[in-house]
């Protein structure tokens, strides 16, 4: 049955839309090592999902490479293992918040806002950041490697409904209903960050906007995913 749903037509687009974003990120400059995970749950609500396997650069993953797991984190689907802390935060948070793509990196720019004392972006600051207002938790009690279900049940209730999460002292977890919308937000996540870095670099005041327009801007930007797609489809053809 799993090796069956595996081979399926709509699993083996998700794979490919899975593996693409891991080569995306990788182009982009958003991966580290061998390390951090990207996840999609499969369609049927089973709790089964396909992550990226252990020991592979996230260039070189191809839609064969991806391996299914249960909400346990047992392996059922692949050729390659699966590394601990992949399953018990992305199993943590496929389960408790509902999420259908769960992508987590240590991408530079955020993760360095996640070692301040505000701990994240600050999203009335530049229009990329606006995009994220309302949508992001912050924990800020790290707690080292998501070795158990503790952990990634932890992290899992610490961002809650929230889309976009950063893990103090560790990195960022970005969800969302479909892959085109997560990568774009991750994408876009850490552009934002990174204006903000090299704005606080310059040690000059910063000049934030106002709760009421990034409000705004966050309902325009939810209004325009055609460009999600689009970017992603860009990315297909070029990668």
């Amino acid at each position: 049955m799993h090796a069956e749903d595996y081979a399926s037509e709509s699993v083996t687009r998700l794979r490919a839309d899975l593996a693409l974003a891991l080569r995306a990120a990788a182009h982009h400059g958003l991966g580290e090592g061998v390390c951090n995970h990207f996840s999609q749950e499969l369609p049927d609500h089973s709790g089964r999902f396909l992550l990226n396997p252990r020991g592979l650069l996230w260039s070189e993953i191809q839609a064969d490479d991806i391996v299914m797991i249960d909400a346990e984190g047992t392996k059922l689907v692949g050729r390659h293992e699966v590394e601990s802390t992949a399953m018990f935060i992305h199993a943590a948070i496929h389960r408790l918040c509902a999420k259908a793509c769960v992508l987590h990196t240590h991408m530079p720019y955020a993760t360095a806002l996640t070692l301040t004392a505000d701990r994240a972006l600050d999203t009335t600051l530049s229009q990329n950041a606006m995009r994220f207002h309302g949508r992001t938790a912050i924990d800020t009690a790290y707690n080292g490697l998501a070795l158990d279900y503790r952990e990634g049940e932890r992290i899992a209730r610490a961002m809650g409904s929230a889309e976009i999460g950063f893990l103090g002292n560790h990195g960022l977890v970005v969800c969302g209903d479909r892959m085109d919308y997560a990568y774009d937000d991750l994408y876009y996540l850490e552009r934002a960050c990174q204006a903000q870095v090299l704005a606080q670099s310059t040690g000059r005041p910063l000049a934030p906007s106002n709760e009421t327009l990034a409000e705004e801007v966050a309902r325009q930007m939810a209004s325009e995913r055609l460009q999600s797609t689009l970017f992603f489809e860009a990315l297909r053809r070029t990668l």
